[in-house]
Order: structure tokens, then sequence, then C-alpha cells
């Protein structure tokens, strides 16, 4: 029996109105946010599969590419820092170390650069039907953490060749870091999604936050060689103020088992747990900052 326009819009009117704006108040607001996005993790996660199938769509070799960029910078900067500018002969394992520094910072990186684009891609979704917007970051989020994970894979496998597979309490480590890079990751990511929507200028100023923060992490050189090369307390102190340097140091901790005998910074440990502490209170900052700018989303779109 197929109902008639009548019937639909009496069945239309029985249902309650649901207020499509931003959430307002810091506590009630978050707590509605979180039900919205719970009850659409399904599109939340036809979203991911979405944004990985089409990234590779057309491709023979598919989500392979996902390994090709940074086994590429591996290569890169084991030969030209390692061989020729002889870093190799004071980092053991160097390509551990490397390869550790990058799948840390790849993962922050894709996170932030495709987060910050990611409501403006999803314009037609954004003008079309409500929906809690900040399922668009978020499914950039879970892209990349897929991405890290095939990554870490890699990694693991070449800490096992070696003959260096972590054990024991250096995971403690990974796990601190892992999450310092997605707190941190998810709210530069909502933060910069909707600022990019009334300021397009935004994800280029991005482009060249992630160059320049990439030297400013011990990525490529170890701490012990900043150390060396900086005395005063005072910047070292504010160079371990950014977390991603602490995630990458996390990581390195965890997988780079050659480097036990080298220096770290004094209360590593401490530092990442300050970090994770951070975090969690600039994730809830900058949602309820996307939560009150996503009302002219679709406007400005």
């Amino acid at each position: 029996m197929t109902s008639t326009p009548a019937d639909r819009a009496a069945t239309l009117a029985e249902q309650p109105l649901r207020t499509a704006g931003p959430r307002l108040g810091f506590a009630s607001g978050t707590l509605s946010s979180i039900k919205d996005i719970v009850a659409q993790r399904e599109l939340l996660g036809m979203l991911v599969r979405r944004e990985l199938k089409a990234r590779y769509k057309d491709s023979s070799l598919g989500f392979l590419w996902t390994l090709m960029r940074p086994i590429a910078m591996l290569l890169i900067y084991y030969i030209a820092l390692g061989k020729f500018l002889g870093a190799a002969r004071n980092i053991p394992d160097f390509a551990i170390f490397i390869y550790t520094g990058l799948t840390a910072w790849g993962f922050f990186s894709e996170a932030v650069t495709a987060g910050t684009g990611s409501v403006i891609a999803n314009s037609g979704l954004v003008k079309k039907v409500y929906l809690p917007r900040e399922v668009f970051p978020l499914s950039a989020i879970g892209s990349a953490l897929f991405n890290f994970g095939v990554q870490l894979m890699i990694l693991l496998a070449a800490t096992a060749v070696v003959g260096r597979f972590p054990t024991g309490t250096r995971w403690g480590y990974f796990f601190m870091a892992t999450a310092i890079l997605v707190l941190f990751g998810t709210a530069l990511a909502l933060l910069l999604s909707a600022w990019n929507v009334y300021l397009r200028d935004i994800q280029y100023l991005v482009e060249i936050f992630v160059l320049i923060f990439f030297w400013v992490s011990p990525i490529v050189y170890s701490w012990e060689l900043f150390a060396n090369q900086v005395a005063n307390e005072t910047l070292r102190e504010l160079y371990l103020s950014n977390p991603i340097t602490l995630a990458v140091l996390g990581f390195q901790k965890a997988f780079w088992v050659a480097g036990d005998g080298k220096p770290f910074p004094d209360h590593l440990y401490s530092r990442m747990g300050i970090a994770l502490v951070v975090g969690i209170v600039l994730l809830w900052l900058c949602q309820r900052v996307f939560a009150r700018l996503q009302a002219n989303f679709a406007q400005e779109l």
C-alpha cells in the first residue's frame, strides 16, 4: 500500500523537532555532540572507507602507495643524511631511527592536512543534509590511522629483521605517544577545518606549518645532537613543549632499541603525561569552537 502525500506530511508532523545548529554549553553541548557522532558511527565508517577507496581509485598498486612515500623519504634521508653527511656513524640502526620518526610524523601530518580540507571536500553533503559535521574531520583521522597502522606493521617487521623487537615497558611509550598524536591531530583537524571554511588561506598556512614542524621535531636528527648544539635550558624546554616532539621521542624509546645507550630528555614519561592531559583539554575546546562555527557552514560553502 503506497502512502499519499498527506500521509507522509502527517508522519513528518508527528516527528519531534530537532535542533540542527550548534549545541550550546561546554558540558551539555559536548555530550550532545558526542551522542550525535556516536549515532552516526556507521556513516563515519562509510566516509573512512570512501576516503581510502577514492585515494587509490583506478590505481594498479592500490594501498601499496601508502608505503611508497615514507619508504622514499626513508631512502632519501638515509642516503643524504646517513651516508653522505655521516649521521649514521653516530646513530645506531639509523634506518630504524629514521623510519620510527617518519611513522609518527606521517600520521600527524596526514591527519592535520587532510582534516583541514575535509569539510570543504564534503561541501555537497554539508549543503544538502543535516548531520554532525565533526564526522568529516574525524573521517580524515580514521583514514590517517589506517595508513599509520600499515606503516607501523612495516616498522615492527623491520625491528624483527634486525633482531631488536620492542618488548616490555617500551610499549607504554608507544601507547602514550600514539594517544598524544591522535588527540592533537584530531583537535587541530577540527579547529582548522572549521576556520578553513571561512578563510581558505588556512589550508596553505597548514602546509607551511607542517614543513616547519617537521624540522622542529627530532625525526632526521637525534635529541643528543640537539642537546649538544643548544645549551640554553630555556630553549630546550621550549623545544620540549612541542607535544609532537615528545611523541616522536616516545616512539624512539619504544622502537629504537639500539638507542638505549643514547641520551633522552629527563622525565620524558612525565612530560608525555602532561602533554596527554593538555591534549584532552585542547580537543574539548577545539570541538566547542567547531560546534560554534559549524552553524554557518552551509551558507559559507
